[in-house]
């Protein structure tokens, strides 16, 4: 029975039918107050709580039961309480499982009284050895979904088939499934939101990571290259002075011979200088070699989880993933760094095409495993092709590809344009360890 029934039949009942007007109302008072408790919370374990309580309570008996659908369609105890609000263990779930799924998957409520002596009650072992004698049990329903039971029991014979108690049974069962699955909901959103989170710091943190060691790699080798170049330069003029020095005459050794020690000594304080940049230089180098924490594993399985945690983010919600994974083997690599690279290439995708199908096809070749990504997008400019894998500048910051080599190269390996007919295409390679 839904509420809104239950609330019509309170409204057109007349006044003077004395205690059933007023158990009705009764019962539409505890309803409503059953509604404002579990609708206070959206914490499935709250709700759960709150509406077996109120069960028990309303019914009068000794202990109930909620069970739920999980992802795998069967039925998963989440909860159950006796009469004092004491929790019982799953250990303790011994209830007529024949009753639970019959009523699950008939989508009806059954209401049975004087269990032992029903002639009509197929009894199960549980009902006989616990002597149980009332049994009310209704299914979870919202929108005809169904999405789990409700069930209390007693061994004690109650007159549960008085309308007023089964009708207000049936209710609270619907609006408890309302707010169940409204709580589900939004455990399901905070979830996804705590994961989405998560992986996006962790891809901010590789990214940084990884672009602050390719630059540290740029500037370091900019440095030794100029440092170099400026220290030839004034090791060259120290010689040309002391050269020029011994070319003096003696009636000029006066001022000239002040001159020339000002020179030597500038030169050599330039000489230290530039010696002590080289060193910082050096050093600059040795940190930006970024460590690889390579560990043996299935790339299939890497790929897959990569698709997983970026599939629901709004950035890809219109991309479609297709997969041809092929039998490759384990080998060894940096997974949070190849993670990063697909990321890399899937989002460079998304950009040129919202709506991108993108195929990633795995396979072994010649000891190599190879990993082709492919796209249906409008494919790379031939502007951008030259300098495709360069460190990306102010002017060329679209298809900065420049970070997934610096990870292949750390790996040994290789990712390169291959020719299509459309889209894009890359081919990303690594040594298996056969």
């Amino acid at each position: 029975m839904k509420f809104s029934e239950l609330k019509s039949q309170v409204d057109n009942q007349n006044l003077d039918n004395g205690n059933g007007k007023y158990n009705k109302l009764k019962n539409l008072e505890a309803i409503l107050d059953v509604v404002k408790s579990i609708n206070s919370t959206l914490i499935l374990e709250n709700v759960l709580e709150v509406v077996l309580k109120n069960a028990i309570k309303i019914s009068e008996t000794e202990r109930g039961f909620i069970v739920l659908k999980n992802s795998f369609d069967k039925l998963e105890y989440k909860l159950g309480l006796d009469a004092e609000g004491n929790n019982l263990t799953e250990a303790m779930f011994q209830i007529s499982t024949t009753v639970v799924k019959d009523v699950f998957f008939n989508g009806q409520s059954k209401f049975i009284e004087g269990a032992q002596s029903d002639t009509n009650l197929d009894s199960s072992k549980s009902i006989l050895s616990l002597e149980l004698q009332t049994i009310l049990c209704s299914p979870l329903l919202t929108e005809e979904k169904k999405i789990g039971v409700i069930y209390v029991d007693s061994t004690q014979i109650h007159k549960i088939k008085d309308q007023n108690i089964t009708d207000t049974f049936e209710v609270l069962a619907g609006q408890a499934a309302t707010a169940i699955r409204n709580a589900q909901l939004y455990d399901g959103q905070i979830s996804a939101y705590n994961a989405l989170n998560e992986a996006n710091i962790q891809l901010i943190q590789a990214e940084r990571k990884t672009l602050k060691s390719s630059i540290d790699s740029e500037i370091g080798n900019e440095l030794q290259g100029l440092v170099h170049m400026a220290l030839l330069e004034i090791e060259s003029l120290y010689r040309q002075i002391e050269k020029s020095e011994d070319a003096v005459d003696d009636n000029s050794i006066g001022k000239k011979s002040i001159l020339f020690d000002r020179l030597k000594l500038k030169s050599k304080v330039a000489i230290d200088s530039i010696r002590t940049i080289q060193k910082y230089a050096h050093a600059l180098l040795e940190s930006s070699a970024l460590t690889l924490n390579t560990n043996s594993g299935d790339l299939n399985e890497t790929i897959e989880s990569v698709i997983t945690y970026t599939s629901p983010m709004k950035k890809f919600s219109q991309v479609t993933f297709n997969n041809e994974f092929n039998k490759i083997p384990i080998c060894k690599y940096d997974s949070e760094q190849i993670e990063h690279l697909l990321v890399h290439i899937f989002s460079n995708s998304t950009e040129a095409k919202p709506d991108v199908t993108i195929t990633i096809k795995t396979f072994i070749e010649e000891n190599t495993i190879n990993i082709i990504v492919a796209d249906n997008g409008p494919g790379i400019p031939k502007d951008k092709l030259d300098h495709l894998f360069k460190l990306p500048t102010q002017m060329d910051a679209g298809y900065g590809l420049f970070l997934c080599k610096s990870i292949m190269d750390r790996h040994n390996g290789e990712i390169k344009l291959i020719d299509s007919d459309q889209g894009t295409t890359m081919r990303i390679s690594l040594q298996s360890n056969i």
